[in-house]
């Protein structure tokens, strides 16, 4: 062991020169080093798109920690039709809309304050407040593949197309849970309009 090897500093790995699909083929042929070096690849990105998705420090934080245990114990699943990048994504986005879908009680509509004050009585924050809560009571009630399509498109402003893809299912099949959704918000929600 030469001196300068030693020295109790602790040195961030080098940089992996890999690419992704070797580094994700490495990690599932039982490389130790391959899936870290993945990760710290794209950590800043896939930090980015779950606090867009989930726009909640603990909650995309939770939700990406779940991502990547997800895509750690399922790499094997990984079929190289899409890049890794691409694929690491659609696993962060799934879990942001799982953990959504599980906090129904935290749902909370981030309203534009002119649209909140247009929409109550009145401008006291008492009436927003209670708008507020009306429609995330309202969004808990609908079934939860109703909720989580309309969250996406109507709230996170995600198309329908990439809402089909994050979820697995057809555009089709999101305009009809939209439709539906927003039919039922319609009815839960009447007692808002105004006089």
């Amino acid at each position: 062991m030469g001196g300068g090897e030693s020295g109790g500093f602790h040195r961030s790995p080098a940089p992996d020169d890999r690419s992704d699909v070797e580094l994700l083929a490495g990690h599932t042929a039982g490389d130790p080093s391959a899936f870290a070096a993945l990760v710290r690849r794209h950590e800043s990105y896939l930090w980015a798109v779950a606090m867009r998705t989930a726009r909640d420090p603990d909650d995309a934080a939770d939700a990406l920690q779940d991502a990547l245990f997800n895509a750690h114990r399922h790499a094997c699943r990984f079929r190289g039709d899409a890049q890794v990048r691409s694929w690491l994504h659609r696993v962060v986005v799934n879990a942001c809309f799982d953990r959504l879908r599980r906090n129904q009680i935290r749902l909370a509509v981030e309203l534009p304050e002119d649209d909140a004050r247009d929409l109550s009585d009145g401008t006291d924050p008492a009436d927003r407040l209670a708008f507020r809560l009306d429609v995330a009571d309202a969004l808990a009630a609908l079934p939860a593949h109703q909720r989580v399509a309309i969250i996406a498109v109507d709230v996170e402003g995600y198309s329908v197309a990439d809402t089909a893809d994050h979820l697995g299912v057809a555009p089709g099949t999101v305009k009809s849970r939209c439709a539906r959704g927003r039919a039922e918000l319609a009815i839960m929600l009447g007692h808002l309009r105004t006089r």
